[in-house]
């Protein structure tokens, strides 16, 4: 049977249109589970807890040589949809660009490795499998998203060599970055339980706000570290602080305040809240106010070392674009942070600049670029 080359503009059009804003399926699952049936891969919905997700292989289980993608369908809200030029899931093209929610991040990718996938195996079928796996739920909390794709594909013994995640990496032109890994992420939650009592007798009181301020003070003096060999230096953030108090001659009894921490191998989330702990507990010995901590880690630090893989991707990105990516580990999280505990990964896909903003938007060439770096990639591996 003869195939036609699978035209990855027309099918990252096609997603748009899904409205697949998370957690809503919005009908982009279904269409690639039909796209890929056809080329011949085996689908399976991987549903959790409500939550869309497919698997998709084509070739052998347990094939010696797997290669796997990764990338998401869902999208965050359109905002404001009458701030947009045009419609948010319209899918139009306007000189030359294709505008709407995902186009960028990431319909655009999971389009292209899709449409790259399907033509290699239909019409250079390698001696190895392909296996894609798509998440409703990489936008939102993600606990059900790639993470149950993963823990399904392991009950049922399907396992990927290296996978490439099709994120949006490069800062300015297509090819000028890939990702090899990423900073951990963790946020922590303090609260501090003082005494209410009236500004002007403060004696008779404790004041919550001034024990966290001290706390914050000592977080933020000095710096985590001063950046690793593949990382920049670690960074805490304070994002907020609040105790809800309407009067200005009131000390509140109580006070809360957060902090974001981006961090590299120099750290884990473990060693980080164990660090924030301990200047609570001094906080709270030298104040007398009770300070409460809750800590969430939504990724470990890691890094993929330049290597066989990586060069791979890299020569290949370089053929097609003509640059030579930055091996980077900037940025924020991806559902990379789940996958590097099934395989090598790394991260390479378009310009990001309108990602989540109003009027996002993709320039076709871009796509049709995207989509022959992965095919080159593809062919390289199987060579």
């Amino acid at each position: 049977m003869t195939f036609a080359p699978l035209d990855p503009v027309r099918l990252t059009a096609d997603l748009i249109r899904c409205p697949s804003v998370t957690p809503a399926e919005g009908g982009a699952l279904v269409l690639l589970q039909s796209v890929l049936k056809g080329a011949g891969f085996d689908c399976q919905r991987v549903d959790r807890n409500g939550i869309p997700n497919l698997f998709a292989r084509w070739g052998e289980k347990g094939a010696a040589k797997t290669f796997g993608f990764n990338g998401h369908t869902d999208v965050v809200p359109v905002g404001d949809a009458a701030a947009w030029t045009h419609d948010p899931f319209g899918a139009e093209i306007v000189d030359g660009w294709l505008w709407g929610r995902g186009a960028t991040d990431m319909k655009s990718g999971v389009a292209a490795f899709v449409a790259a996938a399907v033509d290699f195996v239909t019409q250079t079928p390698p001696d190895g499998a392909v296996i894609l796996t798509i998440t409703g739920d990489e936008e939102g909390a993600g606990r059900d998203g790639t993470r149950a794709i993963l823990d399904w594909m392991e009950a049922q013994g399907e396992a990927m060599s290296v996978c490439l995640v099709g994120e949006p990496t490069c800062p300015d032109t297509l090819g000028d970055m890939m990702k090899i890994g990423r900073r951990g992420s963790m946020t922590g939650y303090f609260t501090a339980e003082g005494v209410q009592g009236h500004s002007a007798y403060p004696h008779r009181a404790k004041n919550p706000l001034h024990a966290l301020v001290a706390l914050l003070d000592r977080l933020t003096e000095w710096p985590l570290d001063g950046g690793t060999a593949h990382f920049d230096a670690s960074t805490l953030q304070i994002t907020t602080i609040d105790c809800g108090n309407p009067a200005n001659n009131v000390i509140p009894a109580r006070a809360s305040a957060t902090v974001n921490i981006r961090f590299n191998d120099a750290h884990t989330g473990n060693s980080l809240s164990d660090w924030l702990a301990t200047h609570a507990e001094a906080v709270e010995t030298e104040t007398g106010v009770k300070i409460g901590l809750r800590c969430e880690i939504s990724g470990e630090s890691f890094v993929t070392p330049p290597g066989d893989f990586v060069a791979l991707v890299a020569d290949a990105v370089q053929a097609e674009t003509g640059r030579r990516p930055d091996l980077s580990t900037s940025g924020g999280t991806s559902d990379a942070r789940f996958v590097k505990n099934h395989c090598p990964v790394v991260e390479f896909g378009l310009v990001g600049r309108t990602m989540h903003q109003v009027d996002e938007r993709v320039e076709l060439a871009q796509i049709a670029a995207l989509k022959a770096v992965y095919g080159r990639i593809l062919a390289r591996y199987f060579a």
